[in-house]
């Protein structure tokens, strides 16, 4: 291709900075990649006068975001603005009804309206690319749509919210409360003020929803996540888990099962001392099942100035390369209406925390319930005496039924020796 690959930039926050900061500083070794240069000729945000560390005074800039889907010198919109509605949806649209390649990191838009916007792309020619919408500058767009291929995808898992592992391995390692580390990742800038779409998964399933689609070449269905937060986590739990040789993580999991695509968002006990297990603090991290073609693990940033800022111009190199093709690697009228997995099919090992009072028969009671569900025990831990007062009982079940397991948990929890409600946490291989 010949001439320039204009952009109009929409969005001039931490990622947008960094977005014109590395081509501004990148501009001739990316060229030499792309095979033509690459420039921003036209910006919007809110504030034009705020200062980036950048010199935006030869850029257009335009009040209206909307603007640059119309301007004759822009090829390009990257829309770094945020949110499944209002202007960020807007300029999507108008960018490719006008023709114009869209390049987003805007996870809550294409989980929503991913293939709708698909089919927008392909009917008007333009490339519509997403690899800063998933953790950061982690490459597993390009990797589930272009390169694990060869034999398809049975099962993905992740860790796709730096904001929980943070709290997660922070929690494990001070023995701190839930609430006692959200404050200090709040203080340290890892978690928002509102932390609620982090720590109730909602981010998680955002991406979980365009993973899914990818591989397996689904339309996006993120209503069918089941979703399960972290705010329930306790120390005690983190510390059991390590007993019994597992690290708790927020997982994200899609996989194809006889009865349809199952996806999950949910604590999880993983084996210590695997690569999922590993990740710590911030970090995320994708494994993904490819079958003759082996286990694929993927680590990296998930978020921040960098690493997002890298995968955005990554994605413009292909669109001046013209290296595009369908949005989730297969033409949108093709991607297969979401088949899930019925909520009763879903099965796993589960770890059970009970609070009980330290008197006889408390056991026998607990077993006679798992026993009525045909759930069975694999291991267990239960402290030392402490007659009439509340001890903890903790075991790890045998393959069994999620909803035959939540039958017994609440038939025990109705159980004048049970003192707080049970905890059950899935086993996840990984």
């Amino acid at each position: 291709m010949s001439g320039e690959l204009r952009v109009g930039l929409a969005g001039l926050g931490t990622v947008g900075a960094g977005v014109a900061q590395v081509l501004s500083d990148h501009a001739r070794s990316l060229s030499w990649r792309a095979g033509r240069a690459i420039a921003i000729t036209a910006i919007s945000a809110r504030d034009k006068t705020k200062e980036r560390g950048i010199d935006f005074a030869r850029i257009s800039f335009e009040k209206d975001a909307l603007a640059l889907a119309e301007r004759k010198d822009v090829d390009a919109v990257v829309e770094l603005i945020g949110g499944e509605e209002g202007i960020a949806r807007a300029l999507v649209e108008q960018s490719l009804r006008a023709g114009k390649h869209v390049v987003t990191a805007n996870k809550a838009l294409l989980a929503r309206h991913g293939a709708g916007l698909a089919e927008l792309a392909e009917r008007h020619g333009a490339a519509l690319k997403f690899e800063a919408a998933i953790c950061g500058g982690i490459p597993i767009v390009k990797a589930l749509r272009e390169s694990l291929i060869g034999y398809g995808i049975s099962a993905v898992r992740g860790i796709l919210n730096g904001t929980c592992n943070f709290i997660l391995t922070q929690m494990e390692a001070t023995r701190r409360s839930f609430a006692e580390v959200l404050a200090e990742a709040q203080r340290l800038g890892y978690a928002e003020a509102d932390p609620t779409l982090d720590i109730g998964g909602g981010d998680t399933a955002h991406k979980l929803t365009l993973l899914t689609s990818l591989a397996f070449g689904t339309v996006p269905d993120l209503e069918g996540v089941a979703m399960t937060g972290i705010d329930k986590v306790t120390p005690a739990d983190i510390a059991f888990a390590g007993e019994f040789g597992y690290r708790l993580k927020l997982l994200g999991v899609a996989r194809r099962t006889a009865n349809g695509i199952e996806q999950l968002v949910h604590p999880a006990m993983v084996r210590a001392r695997t690569p999922l297990a590993d990740v710590e603090s911030s970090f995320n991290a994708v494994s993904a099942d490819a079958g003759e073609a082996g286990p694929f693990f993927f680590q990296g940033r998930g978020a921040g100035r960098g690493p997002t800022a890298s995968a955005v111009v990554a994605d413009l190199v292909d669109v001046a390369r013209g290296a595009f093709g369908p949005a989730f690697g297969r033409p949108a009228t093709e991607l297969a209406p979401a088949r899930r997995e019925p909520p009763d099919a879903r099965k796993s090992a589960y770890y059970l925390r009970f609070q009980a009072l330290d008197v006889p028969g408390v056991m026998a009671e607990i077993s006679r319930h798992l026993a009525n569900e045909l759930v069975s025990i694999e291991s267990m831990i239960q402290r030392g005496r402490a007659p009439g007062e509340a001890v903890a009982i903790v075991m790890i079940t045998h393959e069994a039924q999620h909803v035959a397991v939540v039958r017994a948990l609440k038939a025990i929890a109705a159980s004048d020796k049970i003192v707080e409600a049970p905890c059950m946490i899935a086993m996840e291989a990984a």
